[in-house]
């Protein structure tokens, strides 16, 4: 994902919103990154999922 700088920023945002402590994540994000953790990988498909709706122009986002 080295190649789509604002997806790995958005996924990055991601993974320290969810996991901000060592207790929850035991590794920082790089090296989830690089070992494609779980915790990594559902950061992306999150980071992906805003990706696609924001790619709707005329889709209601919802308000959590």
């Amino acid at each position: 994902m080295h190649h789509d700088s604002r997806l790995r920023a958005a996924a990055r945002a991601v993974y320290d919103a969810v996991y901000p402590t060592d207790e929850l994540a035991p590794v920082g994000f790089e090296e989830a990154e690089r070992f494609g953790t779980i915790h990594y990988r559902r950061a992306v498909e999150a980071a992906l999922e805003v990706k696609c709706l924001l790619a709707q122009p005329d889709a209601q986002l919802p308000l959590f």
